[in-house]
């Protein structure tokens, strides 16, 4: 019985099969961070216009309190992880590699660290505006890398249906295991944030799409599931990148996102798993978002993990709570092996979208030589935008970068496949980032000028 359970899985074309690395946590469970003396808040820690602080050096703040609102729509609040006192508002180090504002607080040695006003919200008895506005006063965003505003992907445009609601639990990048530790251990969650979405959006159904990886999860969900939740579990098939909104809109609905248009294009809101979770958490006790789990993970660690870490915690304490990096480790990232950000200072924060660091050795990370393009086009076939990698890459190596917007380079989501499967070791995800960030600037100068 329990084989006809994963007899179909549903998938996207195009796409590569990555070894998973996910034995390093799988079977972890989530255990909480200890609570440090010092936490690092950036204020730009989203996608959008970074948050303004409502608080001043030397004022006292509790766990759960807000500290920072969102400065635009296209924003978030922020909330303080632990009672403490504001210790600056100043600048500090980024992950992204620079500095910005941020509110840092040192955390009260004596205080038991209870959540500030917590309760239940009967969601039940709300509109679907008044639920919206608290999960934006909650600071929500996606939690599975991307960090965008919750509350603005919840906001339909006008004329616009939100016929379906995914929960993206794919999880296909190799070594994180995230996502499936909130499946097994925090599932009523993951229903009780299911039905509050519903609700905003006016949705009729959800899909939980699962890649066949995660047997557990995909039964376990299956089994627990109220009756009355119009929810189904898909299981997809193991493949990367099958946790990218479009693949998995394409995988359950066979539906295409159109170039440069967004899911609700197609009747369909997506969320991780992650944030559906937490959202659930926030109506069952007031908890704006201040923590998440991350996947502490690697062959460079001395004791991978899956901890529940307070927003603001810094890398190093990260590090010592489990045992200290290993003498050869070579590489830090954010994130994972195929769209991780490298670190080069171990004093970086945990963000709202860091979903797992990953410790590299000198035995992973090997210098390759580049080699020019043989035309092999095995990055065509990668590619699951169906795009042509080896010609965006020629036009990017020579800096043509407008032509390579006659060739959709807007619609590349940056997985990372082409890069992979190149025979020549051609850097070609790392220059597609490069050319989409400063076509990006062009056109807000001209946007700007015109307007």
């Amino acid at each position: 019985m329990e084989r006809l359970l994963f007899r179909e899985k549903r998938t996207f074309k195009h796409g590569i099969h990555p070894r998973d690395y996910k034995h390093f946590t799988r079977d972890l469970p989530i255990e909480r961070m200890p609570f440090v003396r010092e936490y690092v808040l950036p204020l730009s820690q989203h996608a959008g216009a970074p948050s303004r602080p409502v608080v001043k050096r030397g004022e006292r703040v509790f766990r759960g309190q807000l500290i920072a609102e969102p400065a635009a729509f296209v924003s978030a609040a922020l909330h303080a992880p632990v009672t403490g006192v504001v210790a600056a508002v100043e600048p500090r180090e980024h992950p992204a590699g620079k500095m910005v504002d941020a509110i840092v607080i040192q955390r009260d040695p004596h205080s038991p660290q209870t959540l500030f006003n917590e309760h239940p919200i009967d969601w039940s008895a709300l509109t679907p505006s008044e639920l919206l506005e608290i999960i934006r006063l909650g600071g929500f965003v996606g939690l599975g890398g991307a960090a965008f505003p919750t509350h603005v992907k919840y906001a339909i445009p006008e004329g616009k249906y939100a016929r379906f609601f995914f929960v993206n639990a794919a999880e296909c990048e190799p070594f994180l295991t995230t996502d499936y530790r909130i499946m097994l251990e925090r599932y009523p969650h993951i229903f009780s944030g299911i039905r509050v979405i519903l609700k905003i959006l006016g949705s009729e159904k959800a899909y939980i799409g699962v890649e066949d990886n995660k047997q557990e999860a995909i039964a376990l969900l299956r089994e627990t599931m109220p009756s009355d939740l119009p929810c189904e579990v898909v299981p997809l098939k193991t493949k990367y990148p099958q946790g990218a909104e479009k693949m998995l809109i394409e995988a359950v609905l066979h539906r295409e996102v159109p170039s440069g248009r967004l899911p609700i294009d197609v009747e369909v809101v997506v969320n991780n798993v992650g944030t559906v979770a937490a959202i659930g958490e926030l109506f069952a006790y007031n908890q704006p978002l201040i923590e998440r789990v991350v996947t502490i993970t690697g062959p460079g660690i001395h004791r991978p993990a899956n901890l529940l870490v307070p927003i603001g915690t810094r890398l190093s304490d990260v590090i010592a709570h489990c045992g200290g990096m290993k003498d050869n480790v070579r590489q830090v990232l954010f994130g994972g092996p195929m769209m991780g950000m490298p670190q080069r200072s171990l004093d970086v924060p945990i963000m709202k979208g860091t979903s797992g660091v990953l410790f590299l050795t000198d035995g992973e990370v090997v210098p390759r030589r580049e080699y020019p393009c043989i035309h092999c086009m095995k990055c065509v076939d990668a590619c699951p935008m169906y795009l042509n990698p080896s010609l965006l890459g020629m036009l990017a190596r020579v800096r043509r970068y407008e032509d390579m917007l006659e060739h959709y380079i807007m619609d590349c989501i940056e997985c990372g496949s082409c890069s992979y499967v190149c025979p020549s070791n051609i850097p070609l995800v790392q220059r597609f980032r490069v050319a989409k960030a400063l076509l990006r600037e062009k056109m807000a100068r001209e946007r700007a000028v015109q307007g």
